[in-house]
């Protein structure tokens, strides 16, 4: 069941947290340990998380405290389903474009630092 959210484009983590039921410093803490969960910072350093972002933490929990997965094998999971950053609607193309290849390049080379 899909919860509703209010209508905006960014969320701030109290807001976010409250909404997935979670602590704001273990959405920080997910954001060291999933290179996918990567949301925005606003210019005072603010984190803006996107309905996207939402999704993400919301399989995130489902997968660590339902389905008891470790934090290795959620990273595998979202490895494997070729999960990338969300990035919002609202940026011109060259910025999403940029910030879709910087995600990736961080995804991939994540993977490589836990394989060796």
């Amino acid at each position: 069941m899909q919860p509703s959210f209010p209508d905006k484009t960014y969320y701030k983590i109290g807001e976010v947290a409250k909404l997935a039921g979670l602590k704001s410093s273990v959405l920080r803490f997910w954001e060291s340990e999933f290179s996918f969960l990567c949301p925005e910072k606003s210019s005072s350093g603010q984190r803006l998380y996107t309905k996207q972002d939402i999704e993400v933490i919301q399989q995130i929990k489902q997968l660590l405290y339902q389905e008891k997965y470790t934090i290795e094998g959620v990273r595998k999971r979202f490895v494997r389903k070729r999960t990338r950053c969300p990035v919002p609607q609202t940026a011109g193309q060259d910025s999403n474009d940029l910030r879709l290849l910087l995600c990736e390049i961080r995804q991939e080379l994540t993977s490589l630092r836990a394989s060796l």
